[in-house]
């Protein structure tokens, strides 16, 4: 089904240059499988498996299609994962075997899991907060298997400033303990609450003190709610948390939402994200998560690699 209707997608991005890599149909090699080069831009580009959660929860694609998806229709050769699109499939050693078979064949490679719903890791209540974290061991089993470097988590608590980040560091340090006999880093993305206010899960990080437990700065989720931001409105500024959280970042993710006529997002600066990003000495992967509704899901992957494309190839000349 997803075939079939991309391929009208295909030929609308195609028309728009908006499609990298040829305008092929599906499984031919318009996306071809090559190296880096010293010519490339100094940030690679990675798909967030969110940005087609549209796709994938009205059936229209599945997990194990994701890999050959993002080859093949964006030109995209490094994945981040949803736990909630492949939870009771997990469960089978087959299921993440053949995912990993696919991935190979593909020449697509696994970067991280984002993990949700599995308990509040800063849980007041030891026992809820242990079960958490012992939820999460099944995931940084399944991200070793899969050849990933880390697993994204969240740092739910309840109480004052000082409760929950306290609460949520014995969790995550314990996690942490369980993610470097794996070989796998365990990370937290601003995603709500206290998570969202940039000096909060700075601190968070740095109580925790571990190499591999860090962040994963998300461009779009400083929404801090009832946990108000320090302007009391509960918006924390983009730019000022990005800046506090990059330090610690192992993995980033560029979320979009809209965008103008001139194909940049219109809420948030991406350029000047971008050099806080670099200023920050990370060279990792740029993870994609369009979130907007104005477009399709793959017109807004496809435009927000463009805007990515764009951006890197006028700030690569000044960090190289």
């Amino acid at each position: 089904m997803w075939q079939r209707r991309d391929f009208l997608i295909r030929s609308s991005l195609c028309g728009a240059g908006l499609l990298a890599g040829g305008c092929g149909s599906p499984g031919a090699s318009s996306s071809p499988k090559t190296a880096m080069t010293s010519a490339d831009p100094i940030l690679k580009i990675s798909l967030a498996q969110w940005s087609l959660h549209g796709a994938l929860g009205r059936g229209e694609m599945s997990n194990l299609d994701f890999p050959r998806v993002s080859r093949e229709q964006f030109g995209i050769e490094a994945i981040e994962y949803v736990n909630t699109f492949m939870r009771e499939e997990s469960r089978q050693a087959s299921y993440v075997r053949e995912l990993k078979k696919i991935c190979a064949g593909e020449g697509v490679q696994s970067l991280l899991i984002m993990c949700d719903g599995e308990g509040f890791l800063g849980d007041p209540d030891d026992a809820k907060r242990t079960a958490a974290i012992g939820n999460h061991h099944r995931w940084i089993d399944i991200a070793r298997e899969l050849g990933c470097h880390s697993i994204r988590v969240n740092a739910q608590s309840e109480g004052d400033w000082a409760t929950q980040r306290d609460l949520a560091a014995d969790g995550l340090a314990r996690l942490t303990d369980y993610g470097t006999s794996m070989d796998i880093n365990v990370l937290v993305e601003n995603h709500g609450g206290l998570s969202s206010n940039g000096k909060w899960l700075s601190e968070l990080i740095d109580r925790v003190g571990h190499p591999r437990c860090g962040t994963l700065p998300d461009f779009g989720n400083f929404y801090c709610g009832d946990q108000a931001g320090p302007n009391g409105d509960g918006w924390y500024d983009i730019y000022q948390g990005i800046e506090e959280l990059m330090p610690y970042a192992h993995a980033v993710s560029a979320k979009s939402h809209n965008f103008d006529a001139e194909g940049n997002e219109d809420a948030k600066d991406y350029l000047r994200i971008l050099r806080i990003v670099l200023d920050a000495g990370y060279r990792g992967y740029l993870g994609i998560e369009y979130e907007g509704g104005k477009v399709s899901e793959p017109e807004g992957i496809a435009m927000t690699k463009s805007l990515l494309e764009r951006c890197l190839a006028s700030l690569t000349p000044e960090y190289t």
